[in-house]
């Protein structure tokens, strides 16, 4: 038992390699990385695509070939602001929202 108060002594000497105000800030760092990682992999590739398919939605015209998000493929007869009419056979057509179309095939 000798040696306890000299185990004591080293013990609360351990952390004297950084100041009271860098401690609070290597304790955020972990954060603010995690952070960092999230906005370059998840939330830029994000925002990157929506624009490209709000883009798409703007381009449509009559006689695009369109798939929709429900997986029906047809041929654009007319366009509205807010909806598109598809023709998904002969003489079969359905209206849908802009919205609701996935992929864009020009005409051709």
């Amino acid at each position: 038992m000798l040696f306890f108060p000299v185990a004591l002594a080293f013990a609360e000497d351990a952390g004297g390699f950084t100041s009271p105000g860098m401690s609070g800030l290597l304790n955020i760092a972990p954060l603010i990385l995690l952070f960092v990682v999230f906005y370059f992999l998840l939330i830029r590739p994000q925002q990157k695509r929506a624009k490209e398919h709000k883009e798409m939605l703007q381009n449509i015209q009559k006689g695009d070939n369109v798939v929709t998000t429900g997986g029906i493929h047809g041929k654009v007869t007319s366009v509205a602001e807010d909806t598109i009419t598809v023709e998904i056979a002969d003489n079969v057509r359905i209206k849908v929202s802009k919205e609701a179309i996935s992929i864009r095939k020009p005409q051709g």
